[in-house]
């Protein structure tokens, strides 16, 4: 009778492990479905579960299932872990030429409690837009979203099924910038592998071999917090879910900087995409009909968007929103870098210090256009040099009402423009709640 009562026991905890994993994990379309990897060996449900309520020929097959079992409850155990044990989980979220890889570099300097993912929308961007030309904004919001939520889970599974090639048993040659997240540079993770043919894929002063998903999993979840940076997310709403779960704790911190700078950078960074802008600052009136002009208003909006709602604070994102200014971090590295560690939560390190201390007041030739080596203060004001005053003057118009939301000064003429004795950027105060 008792050995009944267990099997029934055991065959009801399975279903609400079974159910409450199924309530964390989200789907993707059935396509995107069709082309994901296990991440792990274990099945996504327990194939025993039909003999649980029956009979065993053998108590080695019952131990068999209560193995299986334990795995599944340890791996859900550790999901409510990152809720009660004090794991944060930051969202760095910008626009290209922002400074993001900049400001990401504060967490990924973070040391061994962190572990940092640079970009791993890129993926899910570059699938979406060639499966459906980018158009389904709702459907891209929803993949980045279920994305990010697993990533913080330390589980790569959905982000496998956006890689090509495919990986083969977790294995991968392709994650893009791997070298820009020190997680993925560093033992256990990248190991030694000497071979011509994978240099290219190089972490720091080190060759590591094809990134093995299954040992950054691991890693990952020997880290107390997790952080990752992305250009992709568009609009903060759609991020509700995700900072709702109450498996995570999640911190949002939104990178902003002045449109007109950010159109400047992006025309050298982006030349051939840009390639229209180049030709209206030379000569000729710039259309404002035009689609790319329709089209960096639409982004204008999307950032003001998001930040309006974020100021506003509503009730679920209390304490979970932090705006921040390029401008500021570059003025005041130490300060701004002081100010979203604390808003996080998470310990300032003396590694993060000395990282900035190095890396805000690097040379001219130590600066490139990726480069995270950066002359902070120069950096600020560069811009102004190299955009001519009619295209300032279409930034102003498109995005007037974003510039005033985050304080950016508008200038009347190229004089102005080029005055560095007249300061366009409003001292301003952006509150947030610890």
């Amino acid at each position: 009778m008792r050995f009944k009562y267990t099997i029934s026991l055991v065959f009801i905890v399975a279903l609400v492990i079974i159910e409450k994993e199924n309530n964390i994990i989200s789907r993707v379309s059935d396509k995107l479905a069709q082309r994901q990897t296990p991440q792990t060996p274990l099945p996504s449900n327990f194939s025993g579960l039909a003999q649980l309520n029956g009979s065993y020929s053998s108590l080695s097959e019952l131990d068999s299932a209560f193995k299986h079992l334990k795995r599944r409850l340890e791996n859900y155990t550790k999901q409510l872990d990152n809720a009660q044990g004090g794991k944060k989980h930051i969202l760095l979220m910008a626009t290209t030429r922002t400074g993001s890889s900049f400001v990401g570099e504060f967490f990924n300097q973070q040391g061994g409690n962190m572990f940092y993912l640079f970009e791993p929308l890129w993926h899910v961007e570059k699938m979406l837009t060639l499966e459906t030309g980018g158009t389904n904004a709702s459907a891209s919001a929803k993949a980045y979203r279920d994305v990010l939520q697993q990533l913080f889970f330390c589980d790569f599974t959905l982000l496998e099924s956006f890689l090509e090639p495919l990986p083969n048993d977790h294995i991968t040659t392709t994650l893009f910038r791997r070298e820009s997240s020190n997680s993925l540079c560093e033992k256990p993770v990248c190991s030694p592998f000497v071979k011509k043919v994978f240099e290219r894929f190089h972490c720091k002063t080190r060759r590591c071999g094809p990134l093995n998903l299954t040992l950054a999993s691991e890693s990952c979840h020997q880290k107390d917090h997790r952080a990752i940076k992305t250009v992709r997310v568009r609009q903060l709403e759609t991020l509700r879910p995700l900072v709702e779960n109450p498996s995570l704790d999640v911190k949002l911190i939104q990178l902003v900087r002045d449109p007109r700078a950010v159109l400047a950078s992006r025309m050298v960074a982006f030349s051939a995409k840009y390639k229209n802008w180049k030709k209206w600052a030379v000569d000729g009136e710039v259309p404002v009909d035009d689609e790319e002009v329709k089209k960096l208003k639409g982004n204008c909006d999307n950032i003001k968007a998001s930040a309006e709602l974020g100021l506003k604070q509503p009730d679920w994102l209390q304490r979970r929103y932090m705006l921040v200014r390029y401008e500021d971090i570059a003025r005041y590295p130490m300060q701004k870098a002081a100010e979203m560690y604390g808003f996080t939560g998470i310990p300032f390190t003396p590694q993060v210090k000395k990282w900035i201390l190095k890396n805000t007041q690097a040379s001219k030739e130590a600066s490139g256009v990726y480069s995270t080596q950066k002359n902070s203060s120069e950096q600020v004001e560069k811009w102004r040099f190299s955009i001519p005053f009619k295209l300032a003057k279409v930034v102003q118009r498109v995005c007037g009402s974003t510039m005033k939301l985050f304080g950016y000064r508008f200038v009347n003429n190229e004089a102005m423009l080029t005055d560095k004795s007249i300061s366009l950027i409003e001292e301003k105060n952006f509150n947030y709640k610890k």
